[in-house]
Protein backbone atom coordinates (compact mmCIF):
# COMPACT_ATOMS: atom_id res chain seq x y z
CA UNK A 1 0.00 0.00 0.00
CA UNK A 2 1.48 2.93 -1.24
CA UNK A 3 1.43 5.89 1.12
CA UNK A 4 -0.18 9.04 -1.21
CA UNK A 5 -3.05 5.83 -2.19
CA UNK A 6 -6.58 6.40 -1.06
CA UNK A 7 -6.46 3.27 0.74
CA UNK A 8 -3.19 4.62 2.97
CA UNK A 9 -5.18 8.22 3.48
CA UNK A 10 -8.48 6.51 4.57
CA UNK A 11 -6.85 3.75 6.48
CA UNK A 12 -4.60 6.17 8.40
CA UNK A 13 -6.81 9.37 9.39
CA UNK A 14 -9.48 6.80 10.34
CA UNK A 15 -7.18 5.14 12.24
CA UNK A 16 -5.68 8.69 13.88
CA UNK A 17 -9.23 9.66 14.96
CA UNK A 18 -10.17 6.12 16.53
CA UNK A 19 -7.10 5.85 18.56
CA UNK A 20 -7.15 9.56 19.68
CA UNK A 21 -10.96 8.96 20.83
CA UNK A 22 -10.17 5.73 22.59
CA UNK A 23 -7.38 7.26 24.36
CA UNK A 24 -9.27 9.43 25.42
CA UNK A 25 -12.21 8.14 26.47
CA UNK A 26 -9.75 5.64 28.42
CA UNK A 27 -8.65 8.87 30.37
CA UNK A 28 -12.14 9.89 30.68
CA UNK A 29 -13.61 6.54 32.29
CA UNK A 30 -10.37 6.31 34.71
CA UNK A 31 -11.27 10.08 35.88
CA UNK A 32 -15.19 9.36 36.50
CA UNK A 33 -14.53 5.96 38.04
CA UNK A 34 -12.05 7.42 40.36
CA UNK A 35 -14.67 10.18 41.05
CA UNK A 36 -17.50 7.29 41.78
CA UNK A 37 -14.85 5.72 44.09
CA UNK A 38 -14.34 9.21 45.74
CA UNK A 39 -18.39 9.60 45.94
CA UNK A 40 -19.00 5.74 47.33
CA UNK A 41 -15.69 6.53 49.92
CA UNK A 42 -17.47 9.91 51.14
CA UNK A 43 -20.96 8.15 51.52
CA UNK A 44 -18.97 5.49 53.36
CA UNK A 45 -17.59 8.19 56.06
CA UNK A 46 -20.49 10.36 56.12
CA UNK A 47 -22.01 7.21 58.17
CA UNK A 48 -19.51 6.58 60.10
CA UNK A 49 -19.43 10.47 61.20
CA UNK A 50 -22.84 10.21 61.43
CA UNK A 51 -22.37 7.59 64.23
CA UNK A 52 -19.72 9.36 65.84
CA UNK A 53 -21.86 12.29 66.23
CA UNK A 54 -24.84 10.14 68.05
CA UNK A 55 -22.01 8.56 70.49
CA UNK A 56 -19.98 11.78 71.45
CA UNK A 57 -21.36 13.66 74.74
CA UNK A 58 -19.84 16.40 76.75
CA UNK A 59 -18.19 15.27 80.33
CA UNK A 60 -18.77 18.22 83.24
CA UNK A 61 -15.47 19.67 82.43
CA UNK A 62 -16.25 20.37 79.00
CA UNK A 63 -14.05 17.47 77.55
CA UNK A 64 -16.11 14.98 74.88
CA UNK A 65 -16.01 11.60 75.97
CA UNK A 66 -17.82 8.53 74.45
CA UNK A 67 -21.46 6.87 75.66
CA UNK A 68 -20.55 3.98 73.11
CA UNK A 69 -18.56 2.43 70.78
CA UNK A 70 -18.16 2.17 66.82
CA UNK A 71 -19.15 -1.62 65.61
CA UNK A 72 -16.33 -1.18 62.76
CA UNK A 73 -13.77 -2.98 64.33
CA UNK A 74 -10.83 -1.25 61.78
CA UNK A 75 -11.10 1.60 64.04
CA UNK A 76 -9.67 -0.37 67.29
CA UNK A 77 -6.58 -2.17 65.45
CA UNK A 78 -3.55 -0.23 66.32
CA UNK A 79 -2.50 2.11 62.51
CA UNK A 80 -4.94 0.28 60.56
CA UNK A 81 -5.33 3.64 58.71
CA UNK A 82 -9.16 4.18 59.78
CA UNK A 83 -9.02 6.87 62.24
CA UNK A 84 -11.94 9.17 63.95
CA UNK A 85 -10.81 12.01 66.23
CA UNK A 86 -12.85 14.47 68.05
CA UNK A 87 -10.90 18.01 68.53
CA UNK A 88 -11.96 21.11 70.88
CA UNK A 89 -11.67 24.38 69.83
CA UNK A 90 -8.13 25.58 69.64
CA UNK A 91 -8.55 27.98 72.10
CA UNK A 92 -9.52 25.40 74.97
CA UNK A 93 -7.15 23.40 77.09
CA UNK A 94 -9.52 20.31 76.64
CA UNK A 95 -8.37 17.09 75.92
CA UNK A 96 -9.65 15.17 72.73
CA UNK A 97 -10.58 12.55 71.90
CA UNK A 98 -9.69 9.75 69.33
CA UNK A 99 -10.02 6.13 68.01
CA UNK A 100 -7.71 3.58 69.55
CA UNK A 101 -6.30 2.33 66.05
CA UNK A 102 -5.07 6.58 66.31
CA UNK A 103 -2.63 5.41 69.22
CA UNK A 104 -0.68 8.06 70.14
CA UNK A 105 -0.74 10.09 66.95
CA UNK A 106 -3.42 13.12 65.42
CA UNK A 107 -4.21 14.10 62.65
CA UNK A 108 -3.59 17.70 61.44
CA UNK A 109 -5.76 18.75 58.65
CA UNK A 110 -4.11 21.99 57.19
CA UNK A 111 -6.01 25.11 55.99
CA UNK A 112 -5.97 24.36 52.19
CA UNK A 113 -7.82 21.08 53.16
CA UNK A 114 -10.18 22.88 54.80
CA UNK A 115 -11.27 25.96 52.77
CA UNK A 116 -13.54 24.54 50.73
CA UNK A 117 -17.05 22.50 52.01
CA UNK A 118 -19.69 21.68 51.16
CA UNK A 119 -22.94 22.93 51.42
CA UNK A 120 -23.88 20.46 54.27
CA UNK A 121 -20.63 22.32 55.86
CA UNK A 122 -18.40 18.83 55.25
CA UNK A 123 -14.73 19.25 53.70
CA UNK A 124 -13.57 16.26 51.88
CA UNK A 125 -9.36 15.88 51.58
CA UNK A 126 -6.56 13.50 51.23
CA UNK A 127 -3.81 13.45 54.23
CA UNK A 128 -1.29 10.66 55.25
CA UNK A 129 -0.88 8.93 58.60
CA UNK A 130 2.44 8.42 60.53
CA UNK A 131 2.52 5.35 58.55
CA UNK A 132 2.59 7.01 55.04
CA UNK A 133 -0.92 5.60 54.34
CA UNK A 134 -2.57 7.92 52.18
CA UNK A 135 -5.92 8.63 53.99
CA UNK A 136 -9.28 10.25 52.57
CA UNK A 137 -10.96 12.39 55.45
CA UNK A 138 -14.03 14.47 56.10
CA UNK A 139 -14.33 16.81 58.87
CA UNK A 140 -16.93 19.04 59.91
CA UNK A 141 -17.76 21.42 62.96
CA UNK A 142 -20.66 20.56 65.34
CA UNK A 143 -21.64 22.28 68.66
CA UNK A 144 -22.19 19.88 71.41
CA UNK A 145 -25.43 20.99 73.55
CA UNK A 146 -24.96 24.73 72.68
CA UNK A 147 -21.50 24.85 73.75
CA UNK A 148 -18.30 25.00 72.10
CA UNK A 149 -17.70 24.07 68.75
CA UNK A 150 -15.88 20.65 68.03
CA UNK A 151 -14.37 19.46 64.90
CA UNK A 152 -15.45 15.79 64.13
CA UNK A 153 -12.80 14.18 61.64
CA UNK A 154 -13.22 10.33 60.00
CA UNK A 155 -10.62 8.84 57.94
CA UNK A 156 -9.90 5.98 55.72
CA UNK A 157 -7.56 4.13 54.27
CA UNK A 158 -7.92 5.30 50.45
CA UNK A 159 -4.75 2.80 49.53
CA UNK A 160 -7.14 0.20 49.41
CA UNK A 161 -9.32 1.24 46.75
CA UNK A 162 -6.27 2.02 44.88
CA UNK A 163 -5.94 -1.47 43.90
CA UNK A 164 -9.49 -1.46 42.88
CA UNK A 165 -9.07 1.50 40.34
CA UNK A 166 -5.30 -0.11 39.28
CA UNK A 167 -7.31 -3.28 38.46
CA UNK A 168 -9.83 -1.50 36.83
CA UNK A 169 -7.67 0.71 34.60
CA UNK A 170 -6.32 -2.52 33.67
CA UNK A 171 -8.94 -4.30 32.59
CA UNK A 172 -10.12 -0.79 30.44
CA UNK A 173 -7.12 -0.58 28.77
CA UNK A 174 -7.21 -4.35 28.46
CA UNK A 175 -10.78 -3.72 26.37
CA UNK A 176 -9.96 -0.26 24.70
CA UNK A 177 -6.89 -1.48 23.43
CA UNK A 178 -8.86 -5.04 21.83
CA UNK A 179 -11.35 -2.65 20.86
CA UNK A 180 -9.14 -0.29 19.18
CA UNK A 181 -7.62 -2.96 17.29
CA UNK A 182 -10.97 -4.72 16.47
CA UNK A 183 -11.56 -0.97 15.60
CA UNK A 184 -8.20 -0.82 12.72
CA UNK A 185 -8.96 -4.45 11.54
CA UNK A 186 -12.94 -3.08 10.43
CA UNK A 187 -11.06 -0.08 9.31
CA UNK A 188 -8.82 -1.69 7.04
CA UNK A 189 -11.78 -4.28 5.94
CA UNK A 190 -14.25 -1.67 5.26
CA UNK A 191 -11.64 0.29 2.78
CA UNK A 192 -10.41 -2.73 1.06
CA UNK A 193 -14.01 -3.56 0.64
CA UNK A 194 -15.26 -0.17 -0.52
CA UNK A 195 -11.61 0.13 -2.51
CA UNK A 196 -12.61 -3.31 -4.51
CA UNK A 197 -14.99 -1.36 -7.51
CA UNK A 198 -11.78 1.11 -8.21
CA UNK A 199 -9.47 -1.77 -8.05
CA UNK A 200 -12.19 -4.03 -10.71
CA UNK A 201 -12.27 -0.57 -12.90
CA UNK A 202 -8.68 -0.79 -12.89
CA UNK A 203 -8.25 -4.23 -14.10
CA UNK A 204 -11.34 -3.40 -16.52
CA UNK A 205 -9.71 -0.77 -18.16
CA UNK A 206 -6.22 -3.00 -18.31
CA UNK A 207 -8.32 -5.70 -19.68
CA UNK A 208 -9.30 -2.92 -22.38
CA UNK A 209 -6.23 -2.23 -23.05
CA UNK A 210 -4.40 -5.72 -23.30
CA UNK A 211 -6.92 -6.39 -25.89
CA UNK A 212 -9.62 -8.93 -23.20
CA UNK A 213 -11.93 -6.75 -23.45
CA UNK A 214 -13.87 -3.74 -25.61
CA UNK A 215 -15.85 -1.72 -22.58
CA UNK A 216 -16.18 -1.48 -18.96
CA UNK A 217 -18.23 -4.82 -17.69
CA UNK A 218 -20.30 -5.35 -14.61
CA UNK A 219 -21.95 -3.31 -12.13
CA UNK A 220 -20.50 -0.55 -10.36
CA UNK A 221 -21.47 1.47 -6.91
CA UNK A 222 -23.61 4.24 -7.24
CA UNK A 223 -20.98 6.80 -6.70
CA UNK A 224 -18.93 5.00 -9.49
CA UNK A 225 -21.25 4.05 -12.20
CA UNK A 226 -21.26 7.17 -13.93
CA UNK A 227 -17.21 7.50 -14.37
CA UNK A 228 -17.40 4.14 -15.53
CA UNK A 229 -20.30 4.88 -18.29
CA UNK A 230 -18.31 8.46 -19.30
CA UNK A 231 -15.22 5.91 -19.82
CA UNK A 232 -16.83 3.53 -22.26
CA UNK A 233 -18.54 6.78 -23.82
CA UNK A 234 -14.94 7.66 -24.23
CA UNK A 235 -13.54 3.95 -25.51
CA UNK A 236 -16.36 4.29 -27.78
CA UNK A 237 -15.54 7.57 -29.37
CA UNK A 238 -12.12 7.16 -29.63
CA UNK A 239 -12.88 4.03 -31.70
CA UNK A 240 -14.90 5.87 -33.61
CA UNK A 241 -12.91 8.61 -34.40
CA UNK A 242 -10.17 6.52 -34.97
CA UNK A 243 -12.26 4.45 -37.87
CA UNK A 244 -13.00 8.11 -39.13
CA UNK A 245 -9.37 8.64 -39.36
CA UNK A 246 -8.56 5.23 -41.40
CA UNK A 247 -11.35 5.66 -43.72
CA UNK A 248 -10.38 9.59 -44.84
CA UNK A 249 -6.75 8.11 -45.21
CA UNK A 250 -8.29 5.60 -47.38
CA UNK A 251 -10.26 8.09 -48.88
CA UNK A 252 -7.08 10.31 -49.69
CA UNK A 253 -4.86 7.68 -51.27
CA UNK A 254 -7.73 6.78 -53.36
CA UNK A 255 -8.24 10.23 -54.36
CA UNK A 256 -4.64 11.25 -54.61
CA UNK A 257 -4.08 8.26 -57.44
CA UNK A 258 -6.66 9.38 -59.76
CA UNK A 259 -5.06 13.01 -60.50
CA UNK A 260 -1.57 11.45 -60.35
CA UNK A 261 -2.32 8.55 -63.15
CA UNK A 262 -3.76 11.18 -65.22
CA UNK A 263 -0.72 13.54 -64.67
CA UNK A 264 2.01 10.52 -65.50
CA UNK A 265 -0.07 9.29 -68.31
CA UNK A 266 -0.01 12.80 -69.97
CA UNK A 267 3.71 13.20 -69.28
CA UNK A 268 4.62 9.85 -70.73
CA UNK A 269 2.80 11.14 -73.77
CA UNK A 270 5.42 13.92 -74.05
CA UNK A 271 8.88 12.72 -75.17
CA UNK A 272 10.47 16.18 -74.18
CA UNK A 273 12.69 16.95 -70.81
CA UNK A 274 9.57 17.94 -69.47
CA UNK A 275 7.96 15.22 -70.29
CA UNK A 276 10.76 13.33 -68.25
CA UNK A 277 11.04 16.19 -65.36
CA UNK A 278 7.07 15.81 -65.12
CA UNK A 279 7.19 11.82 -64.56
CA UNK A 280 10.20 11.92 -62.43
CA UNK A 281 8.44 14.60 -60.26
CA UNK A 282 5.04 12.51 -60.13
CA UNK A 283 7.02 9.21 -59.20
CA UNK A 284 8.59 11.52 -56.21
CA UNK A 285 5.22 12.74 -54.89
CA UNK A 286 3.53 8.82 -55.41
CA UNK A 287 6.83 7.70 -52.95
CA UNK A 288 5.75 10.53 -50.22
CA UNK A 289 2.09 10.13 -50.89
CA UNK A 290 2.68 6.44 -50.25
CA UNK A 291 4.99 7.35 -47.03
CA UNK A 292 2.95 9.48 -45.26
CA UNK A 293 -0.39 7.53 -45.57
CA UNK A 294 1.09 4.48 -44.23
CA UNK A 295 2.59 6.53 -41.54
CA UNK A 296 -1.04 8.22 -40.96
CA UNK A 297 -2.39 4.48 -41.28
CA UNK A 298 0.54 3.09 -38.58
CA UNK A 299 -0.09 6.06 -36.11
CA UNK A 300 -4.04 5.40 -36.01
CA UNK A 301 -3.36 1.64 -35.54
CA UNK A 302 -0.49 2.38 -32.72
CA UNK A 303 -3.61 4.44 -31.09
CA UNK A 304 -6.33 1.85 -31.11
CA UNK A 305 -7.52 0.70 -27.48
CA UNK A 306 -7.99 -3.29 -27.05
CA UNK A 307 -5.19 -4.28 -29.73
CA UNK A 308 -2.92 -7.94 -28.87
CA UNK A 309 -0.66 -9.64 -31.44
CA UNK A 310 0.69 -13.29 -30.50
CA UNK A 311 4.18 -12.68 -31.44
CA UNK A 312 5.59 -16.64 -32.14
CA UNK A 313 2.56 -17.24 -35.29
CA UNK A 314 3.76 -13.54 -36.75
CA UNK A 315 7.57 -14.43 -36.42
CA UNK A 316 7.69 -18.10 -37.14
CA UNK A 317 5.93 -17.45 -40.52
CA UNK A 318 8.27 -14.43 -41.33
CA UNK A 319 10.82 -16.70 -40.85
CA UNK A 320 9.78 -19.39 -42.56
CA UNK A 321 9.17 -17.09 -45.57
CA UNK A 322 11.95 -14.93 -45.82
CA UNK A 323 14.74 -18.25 -45.43
CA UNK A 324 12.26 -19.56 -48.66
CA UNK A 325 13.39 -16.47 -50.48
CA UNK A 326 16.88 -16.87 -49.21
CA UNK A 327 16.63 -20.77 -50.09
CA UNK A 328 19.55 -20.27 -52.91
CA UNK A 329 22.01 -18.79 -50.52
CA UNK A 330 21.31 -21.35 -47.81
CA UNK A 331 20.51 -19.20 -44.95
CA UNK A 332 19.26 -20.65 -42.10
CA UNK A 333 16.78 -18.75 -39.34
CA UNK A 334 15.54 -19.93 -35.88
CA UNK A 335 13.32 -18.71 -34.14
CA UNK A 336 12.57 -18.52 -30.25
CA UNK A 337 9.96 -17.33 -28.42
CA UNK A 338 8.25 -17.26 -24.69
CA UNK A 339 5.11 -19.11 -24.85
CA UNK A 340 2.22 -16.60 -24.64
CA UNK A 341 3.94 -13.44 -25.52
CA UNK A 342 1.43 -10.98 -27.18
CA UNK A 343 2.18 -7.91 -28.45
CA UNK A 344 -0.09 -4.70 -27.68
CA UNK A 345 -0.84 -3.88 -30.71
CA UNK A 346 -1.65 -4.40 -34.16
CA UNK A 347 -0.67 -7.04 -36.15
CA UNK A 348 0.49 -5.58 -39.80
CA UNK A 349 2.85 -3.17 -37.87
CA UNK A 350 4.26 -6.43 -36.11
CA UNK A 351 4.78 -7.93 -39.41
CA UNK A 352 5.85 -4.59 -40.97
CA UNK A 353 9.08 -3.83 -38.76
CA UNK A 354 9.69 -8.00 -38.07
CA UNK A 355 9.42 -8.47 -41.04
CA UNK A 356 11.53 -5.84 -42.36
CA UNK A 357 14.09 -6.48 -39.48
CA UNK A 358 14.63 -10.42 -40.51
CA UNK A 359 14.66 -9.52 -44.05
CA UNK A 360 17.49 -7.18 -43.41
CA UNK A 361 19.27 -9.72 -41.22
CA UNK A 362 18.55 -12.13 -44.37
CA UNK A 363 20.21 -10.41 -47.25
CA UNK A 364 22.99 -9.55 -45.10
CA UNK A 365 24.06 -12.29 -43.57
CA UNK A 366 26.49 -14.98 -44.65
CA UNK A 367 24.59 -18.56 -43.08
CA UNK A 368 22.55 -18.07 -40.19
CA UNK A 369 20.31 -15.16 -38.78
CA UNK A 370 18.86 -15.91 -35.21
CA UNK A 371 15.39 -14.64 -33.73
CA UNK A 372 14.18 -14.28 -29.97
CA UNK A 373 11.89 -12.85 -28.47
CA UNK A 374 10.97 -12.75 -24.43
CA UNK A 375 9.44 -10.29 -21.76
CA UNK A 376 11.43 -7.66 -20.61
CA UNK A 377 11.84 -5.20 -17.40
CA UNK A 378 11.55 -1.38 -18.69
CA UNK A 379 14.60 0.29 -16.72
CA UNK A 380 13.09 3.23 -16.65
CA UNK A 381 9.87 2.68 -14.25
CA UNK A 382 10.23 -1.14 -13.64
CA UNK A 383 7.56 -2.63 -15.38
CA UNK A 384 7.43 -5.82 -16.84
CA UNK A 385 4.60 -4.81 -19.82
CA UNK A 386 7.45 -4.80 -22.55
CA UNK A 387 8.96 -7.50 -24.95
CA UNK A 388 12.23 -7.47 -26.51
CA UNK A 389 12.42 -8.89 -30.23
CA UNK A 390 16.46 -9.78 -31.34
CA UNK A 391 17.31 -10.73 -34.49
CA UNK A 392 20.71 -11.87 -35.06
CA UNK A 393 23.13 -12.31 -37.90
CA UNK A 394 26.46 -13.52 -39.28
CA UNK A 395 26.80 -11.22 -41.79
CA UNK A 396 29.42 -7.83 -42.02
CA UNK A 397 27.44 -5.59 -39.23
CA UNK A 398 27.53 -1.66 -38.75
CA UNK A 399 30.13 -0.06 -37.54
CA UNK A 400 29.38 2.09 -34.55
CA UNK A 401 29.91 5.15 -35.46
CA UNK A 402 27.51 4.25 -38.85
CA UNK A 403 24.77 3.04 -36.20
CA UNK A 404 23.24 6.30 -35.58
CA UNK A 405 22.83 7.19 -39.09
CA UNK A 406 21.56 3.91 -40.23
CA UNK A 407 18.37 4.83 -37.79
CA UNK A 408 17.64 8.18 -39.25
CA UNK A 409 14.95 9.22 -41.76
CA UNK A 410 15.54 8.40 -44.94
CA UNK A 411 18.75 6.20 -44.74
CA UNK A 412 18.60 2.67 -45.55
CA UNK A 413 20.67 -0.06 -45.06
CA UNK A 414 19.90 -2.07 -48.21
CA UNK A 415 20.75 0.39 -50.57
CA UNK A 416 22.79 -2.37 -52.20
CA UNK A 417 20.99 -5.45 -52.08
CA UNK A 418 17.86 -6.22 -54.14
CA UNK A 419 14.21 -5.44 -52.30
CA UNK A 420 11.85 -2.83 -51.15
CA UNK A 421 12.25 -3.15 -46.98
CA UNK A 422 11.01 -0.01 -45.28
CA UNK A 423 14.38 0.73 -44.05
CA UNK A 424 15.30 0.57 -40.11
CA UNK A 425 14.22 4.44 -39.96
CA UNK A 426 10.53 3.26 -40.91
CA UNK A 427 11.23 0.36 -38.01
CA UNK A 428 12.14 3.00 -35.59
CA UNK A 429 9.29 5.43 -36.21
CA UNK A 430 6.81 2.48 -35.92
CA UNK A 431 8.26 1.44 -32.82
CA UNK A 432 7.99 5.15 -31.68
CA UNK A 433 4.31 5.41 -32.04
CA UNK A 434 4.04 2.60 -29.69
CA UNK A 435 6.67 4.06 -27.38
CA UNK A 436 9.29 1.49 -27.92
CA UNK A 437 12.67 1.89 -29.43
CA UNK A 438 15.44 0.15 -31.67
CA UNK A 439 18.81 -0.53 -30.62
CA UNK A 440 21.81 -1.54 -32.52
CA UNK A 441 24.91 -4.13 -31.49
CA UNK A 442 27.53 -6.05 -31.90
CA UNK A 443 25.48 -10.20 -32.65
CA UNK A 444 27.39 -12.92 -30.84
CA UNK A 445 27.27 -14.24 -34.26
CA UNK A 446 29.55 -11.98 -35.44
CA UNK A 447 27.12 -9.33 -37.53
CA UNK A 448 24.46 -7.00 -36.20
CA UNK A 449 22.47 -7.50 -33.29
CA UNK A 450 18.97 -5.41 -34.23
CA UNK A 451 16.79 -5.04 -30.71
CA UNK A 452 13.46 -3.86 -30.91
CA UNK A 453 11.58 -3.27 -27.74
CA UNK A 454 7.62 -2.91 -27.83
CA UNK A 455 4.92 -2.87 -25.10
CA UNK A 456 3.59 -6.55 -24.47
CA UNK A 457 0.26 -7.24 -22.99
CA UNK A 458 0.64 -8.02 -19.16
Amino acid sequence: MQSNSLSFRLIFTSAVVAVVLLVTAAFLLAYLFQQALERNFDARLRAILDGLLANVELATDGSPVMSGKISDPRFTIPLSGWYWQVSPPSHRTLPDLASESALEQRLTPTGVDLQTRGSDGVASFYIKDSNGQQLRAIEQKFKLFGGEEFSFLVAGNFDELKAEVTAFQRALYAVLTLLGLGLLLAIFLQVRVAMQPMQRMQQSLAAIRAGKAERLEGEFPHEMQPVADELNLLILAGTEIIDRARTQVGNLAHALKTPLSVLSNEAQGNKSDFGAKVTEQIQIMRDHVSLYLDRARRAARAQTLGAATDVEPVLAALGRTIMRINKDRGVTIEVTVTPGLKFRGEVQDLEEMAGNLIDNAAKWSRQAVKISAAPVIDPIDGTQNWLMITVDDDGPGIAASKRAEAVKRGKRLDETKPGSGLGLSIVTETAGMYSGNLVLGDAPLGGLRVQLRLPAVA
